[in-house]
């Protein structure tokens, strides 16, 4: 991994003016024999202290630009340690691989080598993507990355070609979202540690899955978080929702920068994985003339062109901002893609009515037609949740460049009880969000059990040890959601049992409705793969209109080969609808009301009656249909 190093000196070399090359951390060099290299610049003085299998300490020497480095002998894999700055106080290592203590324990030496059997594995293209997206901790009864291997091919029959994990870097105790990692380099020990997650890798691969996995690189968690005590990783200039900003454009920031894109460029090359989410990049403050996002995705992607495998970057982010995916050349990042917040809220409303929060500034069908054309609803209006003008156009963004879903972790377990639509919604509704979601010219996202109506919740939880940011969690989950008026208390996020109900019941999938569930999503995801007009993501071969008094969501798409009509009657009664008469017949693929699908069974849909150069027909409350016609 060398060459890791090499690679992103082509594409930044203001980066890597005066330090030294190599990788960060311990990395052993031969047998009984380990290189360590630290970035430390407040520091006059580093010691390595060893303290197993023999106690001793190891001055450290100093280099440039801030960096100390030893070869140490009689250091093999299994060894662990910390660094003591000064003379004083002793920390483990920024860049550390494993953490077998957890965050407050001393790093491990490991053997980063695997026996991969993925080498004829080069990713699949973005536009082929369908995300699972699950946690590790409450996927299985295990919580583990070993666990996964085995629902991995029930997952690929299922239609989906791409797991994201949710952050697995290290964070306190053994239960957690991800998003209080401490340790960017280091894999969560009670996952599996790296071991784990490469086998993870290794199996997804062997069976056409590719690996997502979530990086969070606008801030790390409140406990175990050292990394302020060996340099200016963080910044006072400016404030993010979890405290200080990562310094990415202030004094030295060109060595915190490194140590990122270094992380990134470790998931992919050492752990094969195919692709990175980026967790709130609006968070990742950087009014730099090159700033930090960019820079990353050149590396990655030069990364992946050495390696010959498809890699990509895929942003969460709160702004609508285009800027984010759009090319270089238009002034953009050029990042692969983005998740789009508005599909999932405007779906919701029209699903529910719910107008509470930043509900509140969506209308429902209407904007969801709008989501469904174009990607954003927000492109510059004013929001009044948000008290301002935000957003920017995206009739310009591919709608392979836009990741939508009907839930996802935050939208779940942001709700004061974790609550699925599974939990508060009609099967038929559950339905609807399957069928325009996985048929949609976007990268359609699951998040786990959602393909067959799981009901538990998915809750916040943590297993923090500091009392005191046990309590200032509690108080600051209450504020942040007020909004919404939600009444009785939040679920306790240090209870276990928040953990515990948070699980994943697997074997739903094989009983009543959830298997029938199960069944449509396969179904849809079949046509999506099999239907030339559904599967390029080509917003612009497509036309969405509304229908009987604006209850009925159409969206036509079209192809050279073919063309479909999705209609949605989002309402309580039967909608009549009017259907375009195509030069070839319109041929019925899905009808969501009926009874093989947990309907009570078609409003005669198909019994279209052709009036004036058009299909006359019906469709049943909370349904869809799906017809196709090829094209002569």
């Amino acid at each position: 991994m060398e060459s890791v190093l090499d690679n992103s000196r082509t594409t930044a070399p203001a980066l890597f003016a005066r330090r030294p090359a190599g990788l960060l951390g311990a990395v052993p060099t031969e047998e009984n024999r380990c290189r360590f290299l630290l970035w430390a610049p407040y520091a006059k003085n580093v010691e390595l202290h060893i303290e197993n299998p023999r106690d001793r300490g190891i001055r450290m020497n100093r280099l440039d630009a801030g960096y100390f480095e030893v070869v140490a002998d009689d250091v093999g894999i299994g060894a662990q340690y910390r660094y003591r700055l000064d003379g004083q106080k002793e920390y483990a290592d920024p860049a550390s691989r494993f953490q077998p203590k957890g965050v407050h324990g001393p790093s491990q030496v490991i053997d980063s080598r695997f026996d991969w059997q993925d080498a004829g594995w080069t990713g699949i293209a973005l536009r082929d993507y369908v995300f699972y997206e699950l946690h590790v901790g409450t996927f299985t009864p295990e919580g583990t990355f070993e666990a996964i291997i085995p629902r991995v091919s029930a997952l690929k029959e299922l239609g989906v070609t791409a797991i994201e994990l949710m952050p697995v870097a290290q964070f306190p105790g053994d239960r957690n979202w991800g998003y209080d990692g401490a340790y960017p380099y280091a894999v969560q020990n009670s996952y599996g540690g790296p071991l784990g997650l490469k086998k993870l890798v290794n199996a997804c691969h062997q069976q056409g899955m590719a690996v997502v996995l979530d990086v969070v690189y606008n801030h790390l968690g409140p406990e175990g978080n050292y990394l302020g005590a060996f340099g200016p990783y963080f910044t006072d200039v400016y404030k993010t929702p979890w405290g200080q900003a990562v310094n990415f454009d202030q004094a030295q920031s060109d060595e915190v920068r490194r140590y990122f894109i270094c992380n990134a460029l470790q998931w992919i090359a050492e752990f094969h994985v195919d692709a990175l989410r980026l967790d709130a990049v609006q968070a990742i403050i950087d009014p730099s003339a090159s700033p930090f996002l960019r820079e990353l995705g050149i590396a990655c992607h030069a990364k992946a062109r050495e390696l010959k495998r498809q890699v990509h970057l895929i942003a969460e982010s709160d702004r609508n901002d285009p800027r984010i995916v759009n090319r270089f050349e238009k002034g953009g990042w050029q990042i692969d893609a983005q998740w789009n917040d508005d599909f999932h809220h405007s779906l919701r409303v029209a699903l529910t009515g719910e107008q509470t929060g930043y509900y509140g500034d969506y209308s429902g069908l209407k904007d969801l037609a709008k989501a469904v054309r174009e990607g954003f609803i927000y492109d510059g209006q004013h929001s009044k949740h948000r008290g301002k003008h935000y957003g920017a156009p995206s009739q310009e963004v591919p709608g392979e460049r836009l990741v939508i879903f009907a839930q996802n972790h935050d939208q779940v377990g942001n709700r004061k009880s974790g609550d699925r639509l599974a939990a508060t919604q009609s099967f038929a509704k559950l339905k609807m969000a399957a069928g325009l979601t996985l048929l949609s010219p976007y990268l359609p996202m699951l998040f786990m059990g959602e393909e067959f109506g799981e009901r538990a919740p998915f809750q916040y939880f943590v297993s923090h040890g500091d009392p005191d940011l046990v309590e200032a969690i509690r108080r600051g989950r209450k504020k942040e959601f007020s909004s919404f008026e939600w009444k009785g208390e939040l679920p306790d996020p240090q209870d276990e049992q928040t953990f515990l109900r948070s699980k994943v019941n697997w074997e739903l999938r094989n009983q009543g409705q959830h298997a029938l569930l199960w069944r449509l999503c396969s179904e849809l995801l079949r046509l999506r793969r099999e239907i030339p007009a559904l599967t390029k993501c080509d917003k612009q071969a497509m036309e969405v209109s509304l229908q009987s008094e604006d209850r009925v969501l159409l969206v036509k798409r079209w192809n050279e080969d073919s063309q479909t009509l999705l209609a949605c009657n989002f309402s309580e009664v039967v909608a009549e609808i009017s259907l375009p008469d195509p030069p070839g017949a319109w041929g019925l693929q899905i009808d969501s009301s009926e009874t093989r699908w947990g309907g009570e069974g078609s409003s005669d849909a198909v019994e279209s009656a052709k009036v004036e150069g058009c299909l006359q027909t019906c469709i049943a409350p909370w349904s869809f249909l799906l017809w196709a016609a090829t094209v002569r």
